[in-house]
């Protein structure tokens, strides 16, 4: 007897995730607006699977959520993390117990506003903004921060 179903529970989650700003030279950011909560404005956002490393876990929800091949552009780990609660509503997708995620941040810089292919699972609707309007649409402190490193940095 096959004991493999695929009604079987999902993995939990495991409470390590990438942030990944997508940019232009001008900084125009990419913003997706999460399908389950309207008005919930983002980066591409998703937590490690299996053994991943950063890196991949980055390039796989960016092909993931916007169809953007990563290799095509310039991806940077920023060697920056931020360990924040995860929300009561999301936490039935992490093992009992789990309150607490790590967010690593990474930027992708790409030559222009480019085409989108979102996810209908994941997002709703998205759009290139400017990166201060970016900053203020974000739910999301750790978001709005990383979007303002990138506007400080230009302006230095």
């Amino acid at each position: 007897m096959n004991l493999a179903t695929s009604d079987a529970a999902p993995a939990p989650k495991q409470p390590v995730s990438v942030l990944v700003v997508i940019h232009t030279p001008a900084l125009d950011i990419l913003m997706l607006e999460r399908a389950a909560h309207p008005g919930y404005w983002q980066s591409v956002t998703g937590s490690r699977e299996g053994d991943e490393t950063l890196i991949a876990t980055a390039r796989r929800e960016v092909a993931e959520e916007t169809g953007i091949d990563t290799h095509q552009h310039q991806l940077s780990d920023w060697q920056l993390g931020n360990r924040y609660e995860i929300f009561p509503e999301w936490r039935h997708r992490y093992a009992p117990g789990v309150t607490t995620n790590q967010e690593h941040v990474f930027s992708l810089l790409v030559p222009e506003k480019l085409p989108i292919k979102i996810a209908p699972d994941e997002h709703r609707n998205c759009c290139w903004l400017p990166w201060q309007e970016a900053a203020e649409r974000c739910f999301s402190w750790s978001n709005r921060d990383a979007i303002g490193l990138l506007g400080l940095a230009q302006e230095t």
